[in-house]
């Protein structure tokens, strides 16, 4: 049933460091990656600055253009298996379940494309609860930019004042503050620290999904 009590019918939510922790993962495939292809030691936070924003070949990029698609393939091929022992945060699918039940509209914002967020969606059994899924694959323009969230809102015909985005990237807070929706910053992500999300405009921080829940 349809809720009409609450603040946020439409909920969108980042994937990576927000609903699964697939910081570590990431990490290392990004270390293997650029270790395999270009025999570099390349400093962690510059590894994954851009994570959550550009697409993967875009990050690739800045480290060798002329390489980019050998290490989007190498990391790729690292990366997959390692789904096979990828979680959700704990707490993520008590918030995913309490909202589901409210007849709230459900979404995610990702800047992974379909075929990776299939692999969590098979490991963790969480695709039930969305009612879109919106990745690199769908527009043409990526976070920070406000086309994946304003695209998701469409697809479920929602408006940005009745919305909320939960992320835990300063990408995520710019889509979601240049969308105009209600942009809550996450601190468990493990990938991006929580002060830049607040740098970057966050509505609010909060520090476990309980906490998210009692936000929306």
């Amino acid at each position: 049933m349809w809720t009409t009590d609450v603040k946020y019918p439409t909920v969108l939510f980042d994937l990576d460091g927000t609903l699964i922790d697939s910081g570590g993962m990431i990490l290392e495939s990004f270390r293997h990656a650029t270790r395999t292809v270009l025999h570099r030691e390349i400093p962690d936070d510059e590894l994954v600055a851009a994570v959550g924003g550009s697409s993967i070949r875009d990050q690739m990029a800045s480290f060798d253009a002329d390489r980019a698609d050998e290490l989007v393939r190498v990391y790729r091929a690292h990366n997959a298996p390692l789904h096979d022992a990828l979680e959700a945060f704990e707490g993520v699918h008590d918030v995913l379940d309490h909202l589901h039940a409210e007849g709230r509209k459900l979404g995610i914002v990702t800047a992974k494309r379909r075929k990776t967020v299939d692999l969590a969606f098979e490991q963790l059994g969480i695709e039930r609860y969305f009612d879109v899924v919106v990745t690199t694959d769908d527009t043409e323009l990526h976070k920070p930019h406000p086309e994946p969230v304003l695209r998701a809102l469409e697809l479920v015909g929602a408006t940005p004042d009745r919305a909320a985005f939960i992320g835990d990237s300063p990408f995520d807070i710019q889509a979601g503050k240049a969308a105009d929706v209600f942009t809550i910053g996450v601190s468990w992500g493990k990938i991006h620290p929580a002060e830049r999300l607040l740098e970057h405009g966050a509505d609010l921080i909060v520090h476990s999904p309980r906490e998210l829940l009692d936000a929306l």
